[in-house]
């Protein structure tokens, strides 16, 4: 695990536009295949079951027009941050599995391992 000043040069790396370029590119790539799994991890989270739904018909039905578009910008800013820690969470977990070796899940290797 990155200490915070890994962290922080990693994330300042990243600003650079060519940089970015490329992870933009690698994550269109995969868009389609990591949607699903993000979709999957926030119905796994309960961010769009029935509390999801009953906060959508709160925020849709306030009486007051100012107050009802209030709780409407809240409540898509906070589907956005959900969306955006679990996107970044899928993502790191993407990352880590494309590091580890495909060994690992090989039953041979795991076999070899366990006779040394």
């Amino acid at each position: 695990m990155p200490d915070e000043s890994e962290l922080e040069a990693a994330i300042e790396r990243m600003m650079e536009p060519e940089r970015f370029a490329e992870a933009e590119r690698i994550v269109a790539q995969a868009a389609p295949q990591l949607q699903k799994v993000l979709a999957a991890a926030l119905a796994e989270g309960g961010w769009f079951g029935e509390p999801h739904d009953n906060e959508t018909l709160r925020a849709a039905t306030v009486p007051d027009p100012d107050e009802r578009l209030t709780a409407v910008r809240g409540l898509l800013a906070e589907e956005a941050r959900m969306g955006m820690m679990v996107g970044v969470a899928v993502g790191w977990a993407l990352n880590e599995e494309l590091r580890t070796p495909v060994e690992r899940d090989d039953p041979r290797r795991q076999d070899q391992e366990g006779d040394t």
